[in-house]
């Protein structure tokens, strides 16, 4: 039996709200650290890629990072809480995994910059997943506007996945195959 949103959120007691409140929290502490860790990875993953194109778009996704860092401290404040990072074990690993590729490619190659993309693009599912699922706890919680706040984020996640995808299929992917 399907239940509709509206049945779901009438069955929501004040008990589970608290703890969906606790695990929402938990999960906005989790991403804020992924995100202030991700700034600091991404600036070095820029400054080892080759292309001028995968710079660029990772010196543009640096700065939307710090934004939506930013973002989550103001959703932090609109449910009352301080804004505070938990580590997240998740992004650690990717950021590690981001370090492998670089220092077991050759500087100045195509390869690398398709591990790069592929090691940006396992960030931004994460991401995706984790924004996503933020934005569903938000509206169930009854927070809207911190539900509209995630989900700007969330579309942000979803076209930098796009571009990183496009300059893997338009060159980068082709380029590698030929070194």
């Amino acid at each position: 039996m399907k239940a509709t949103k509206s049945k779901l959120v009438n069955k929501i007691t004040g008990t589970d709200s608290e703890k969906l409140k606790e695990l929402f929290v938990d999960g906005l502490k989790d991403i804020y650290w992924a995100e202030k860790h991700l700034a600091k990875a991404l600036t070095k993953m820029s400054k080892n890629a080759t292309s001028e194109e995968l710079k660029a778009a990772f010196e543009q996704h640096t700065t939307e990072t710090e934004e939506h860092a930013a973002r989550l401290e103001e959703v932090f404040g609109l449910i009352g809480e301080k804004a505070q990072a938990k580590k997240c074990a998740a992004m650690e690993g990717l950021i590690e995994e981001a370090e492998e590729i670089i220092s077991s490619t050759d500087k100045g190659t195509m390869v690398r910059d398709c591990g790069l993309i592929m090691a940006a693009q396992k960030v931004e599912h994460y991401e995706i997943a984790s924004y996503g699922t933020l934005r569903n706890i938000a509206r169930t919680l009854g927070h809207s506007d911190v539900a509209d706040l995630l989900q700007q984020t969330l579309d942000q996640e979803g076209e930098t996945d796009h571009k990183l995808t496009e300059l893997a299929e338009t060159y980068v992917n082709e380029e590698a195959s030929a070194e």
